[in-house]
């Protein structure tokens, strides 16, 4: 299959800050992918890095988080190289890669089946569509705004499975992000594993690229971002850490051990503004911790503080 590359981004002047207690992954591109700032440009990010120490702390778990400011081009993270599990923020990237190798026809007029077998549990829209099936634009609006895990393994198939997805991360030019399995397994995580992650960093980029760079056409980046924006399953997460004046279009991601919880988030400020991207992504110490929603919601309100977009 053929993927159409991304163009280069523009950016503007980039103070890129790894704050206090972030850990990269080992390895050249790992360490590329958050660059040491400038002391001086640091400095105002001590107050977050300790705000996020200590929630890390009171949340006895694991934050990891990236921010991209478009507008700037600064960035702020948090452990934002080290590896979490992607659970269903894939789906958004998924969808990404259906729209680039799809055309409008195919997209509105093709009709995917499946069996009552292959429905998995969380399947709200595609659980009521055995017998007549769903569209290709369908099974991805299901897939971001319900989190639909049998559209999401749909998407997959179209793909070429969980390896073409991660095929597909490497035309993003990320050489980080990687899915083996299907839903539901592919939840199942636990700190040693690598399968089925990312990392804060290259989550936030990717989603960068589909939502204002040029891998998607500009219909096709519109319906993503619309799907994003009309997301069911994120309002206690970075929708809740953010004023209600803003305006956020997401994917979540929700796991069966360790409370792992995570999303991802174009936002703007304002109508007109240039967005902000956000990847947030948390796990317990503990094997059978809760999620915490409140915790993504903390750690957006911070970036944003972070990036100087809040007081």
């Amino acid at each position: 299959m053929i993927w159409r590359l991304p163009v280069a981004l523009k950016t503007t002047t980039i103070t890129v800050a790894l704050l206090a207690g972030a850990v990269p992954a080992a390895g050249p591109a790992a360490a590329a992918a958050v660059p040491a700032a400038p002391q001086a440009a640091a400095a105002p990010r001590t107050d977050v890095a300790a705000a996020l120490r200590a929630l890390e702390a009171s949340f006895k778990g694991r934050i990891g988080a990236y921010a991209i400011d478009t507008a700037t081009g600064k960035t702020i993270g948090y452990r934002a190289g080290e590896r979490f599990p992607l659970l269903s923020t894939f789906k958004a990237v998924a969808a990404g890669a259906v729209l680039a190798r799809t055309t409008d026809r195919e997209l509105t007029r093709k009709v995917v089946h499946w069996t009552a077998d292959e429905v998995k549990s969380n399947s709200p829209e595609t659980g009521k569509h055995v017998k007549d099936g769903m569209t290709l634009a369908e099974l991805c609006r299901a897939a971001i705004i319900y989190s639909d895990n049998t559209a999401g393994n749909m998407l997959l198939k179209r793909i070429g499975g969980p390896r073409g997805l991660t095929r597909y991360f490497r035309t993003l030019k990320d050489p980080v992000s990687r899915l083996d399995r299907w839903e539901t397994d592919l939840n199942i995580w636990s700190p040693k594993e690598r399968r089925d992650t990312t990392t804060p960093a290259s989550a936030a980029r990717d989603l960068r690229v589909l939502t204002t760079g040029g891998v998607l056409g500009a219909k096709d980046r519109s319906r993503l971002i619309g799907w994003l924006r009309d997301n069911t399953t994120g309002d206690a997460r970075i929708r809740a850490g953010l004023p209600k004046t803003w305006i956020v279009g997401d994917k979540t991601g929700t796991g069966g051990t360790y409370g792992t919880a995570n999303d991802i988030a174009v936002i703007w400020p304002a109508r007109n503004a240039a967005p902000i991207i956000m990847a947030i992504y948390t796990n317990r110490r503990a094997a059978d911790g809760a999620t915490a929603d409140s915790v993504v919601a903390r750690t957006a309100t911070l970036l944003a503080r972070g990036l100087g977009r809040l007081s």
